[in-house]
């Protein structure tokens, strides 16, 4: 087995005195593991780095086999973690994406957004600028994984207009008049998800309840909830810049 490819690194943990394994995001082999040798060394653990771009080389007798990995660095994202919030944000993604998808599927429109939120956290001078690119590829990785939401019409009425809600059974808008008598038991929806663009502080602390509870619901439940630690760490540092 022998992949080659630009590829986004995910997760990384330390393995024996020296090596470590990698976990990567390549476009067309979906998330590959590795194991890198000195890979926990001074040297590469700036390189092994959650967030940065790397060219990857990954060689294995057999697919069953952990692979041997190899990396160069391509891009660097290191700077950002000198940042609370960029930082919270770069080890939320990556960690849900190390930790929701199936290794060796190709998610070409995955790659492809994570490395868009990616960017947009390198280039945007606020979280604004970002927050709304996170929280689409929330909802895209549900939606690739089989629990997408359906944001184009009411569950109730079948209206495509003044959505304003999202129902935490099935997973699909509620306009604004067909819930509004249940609206103490309905998930507000911000309209930004829907039309785009940047949002304000509440509507973006609504847009992460709302992805929140599909995520927790469908995707993180028992082990691989342990990396809700890092989602929380980025929504508190979001409420303490909304309320500052």
């Amino acid at each position: 087995m022998l992949i080659r490819a630009t590829a986004i690194v995910c997760a990384v943990r330390a393995h024996g005195e020296h090596g470590a394994i990698a976990r990567l995001l390549t476009p067309e082999d979906g998330l590959q593991p590795g194991y890198v040798r000195g890979g926990h060394s001074r040297a590469m653990r700036p390189v092994l780095l959650p967030g940065n771009l790397v060219s990857a080389e990954f060689r294995a007798r057999s697919e069953e086999q952990l692979a041997g990995l190899t990396v160069e660095l391509v891009h660097s994202r290191a700077g950002l973690f000198a940042e609370p919030l960029p930082a919270a944000a770069i080890e939320w993604v990556t960690a849900l994406t190390a930790v929701t998808l199936p290794e060796g599927q190709p998610y070409p429109r995955l790659y492809a957004a994570l490395d868009g939120v990616l960017g947009a956290v390198e280039a945007a001078p606020s979280a604004r600028g970002w927050a709304g690119a996170l929280l689409r590829y929330e909802l895209l990785l549900l939606s690739e994984l089989g629990f997408g939401l359906d944001l184009t019409s009411c569950a109730a009425s079948g209206a495509t207009e003044d959505l304003a809600w999202v129902s935490p059974k099935s997973g699909q808008a509620v306009s604004r008049a067909a819930g509004a008598p249940y609206a103490d038991k309905l998930l507000p929806l911000p309209r930004f998800l829907i039309d785009g663009g940047e949002a304000d502080w509440p509507h973006i602390r609504e847009a992460l309840r709302l992805t929140g509870f599909f995520l927790n619901r469908d995707l993180l439940a028992g082990p691989r909830g342990s990396v809700l630690d890092a989602r929380e760490r980025l929504t508190a540092r979001i409420r303490r810049l909304a309320e500052g």
